[in-house]
């Protein structure tokens, strides 16, 4: 984005927002054009602006803004569809979305795909909580290039059998084993291909899934945690 440029209506989410001096807010979007941004939203606090009510997560908005540097000036915000109504475990899992966008994505690193997927990712959440979360990890982690290997034996490019047992190599993918041993990430060809097709039905398959994913994501996040996982735990949820 260009110094000074204009942005008019551009779809977008709220993924984030902090205090900022006496009446402003610092708003992190998730933009389809533009990618991640950090505006300033001045006057939000205000019990007269407009902005206040409308500068909320979930809600599908056309934000208008000025750029320029580190962080733009918001100018304008409109609905731009029916908000997700989460609850309970499903609230607590948008958040965890939103914070996992926060983490992978660069600002100014547009993934039109990924913003798309997001929004299909809070729908989902509204029917099927789990399900739901492990497909837009494994959609994240390839749109921000760490993709992972489903469908294919890292050793030999054999396709990956039903009922076979693999071992989930990080740094390669899965690895056929004739059983478990002690140490090591172990996964059916089941599981592999239920999440592959996206259609993650069964609760071990998806267990197994979380426990793939929750490897893969910890290893990029390299030591950082993640602070929705330490609000799930308070309540004693399990999602993420």
């Amino acid at each position: 984005m260009r110094a000074a440029e204009r942005i008019t209506l551009a779809p977008a989410y709220v993924l984030h927002q902090h205090d900022w001096r006496e009446s402003s807010r610092i708003v992190e979007i998730f933009s389809r054009e533009y990618g991640r941004l950090g505006l300033v939203a001045r006057g939000a606090r205000r019990a007269g602006s407009p902005w206040r009510a409308m500068l909320r997560p979930f809600q599908p908005l056309l934000i208008s803004w000025v750029g320029g540097g580190e962080l733009g000036t918001l100018t304008g915000i409109e609905a731009a569809g029916v908000p997700c109504m989460l609850g309970g475990q499903a609230l607590l899992s948008g958040f965890y979305m939103n914070e996992l966008l926060l983490r992978f994505v660069s600002r100014q690193d547009p993934h039109p795909g990924l913003f798309a997927q997001y929004g299909d990712g809070l729908d989902r959440l509204m029917r099927e909580t789990s399900a739901a979360l492990r497909v837009f990890e494994k959609r994240l982690l390839a749109a921000v290039g760490y993709g992972l290997i489903l469908e294919r034996e890292a050793a030999t490019g054999q396709p990956v059998e039903s009922g076979a047992l693999y071992r989930y190599e990080l740094e390669r993918g899965p690895v056929r084993v004739r059983e478990a041993s002690a140490q090591g990430l172990y996964v059916t060809g089941d599981m592999l291909l239920a999440l592959a097709g996206e259609d993650l039905r069964q609760r071990e398959q998806i267990l197994a899934a979380r426990r793939l994913l929750r490897a893969v994501l910890d290893r990029h996040l390299e030591g950082r945690p993640l602070k929705t996982r330490a609000v799930m735990r308070g309540f004693g949820k399990a999602g993420v």
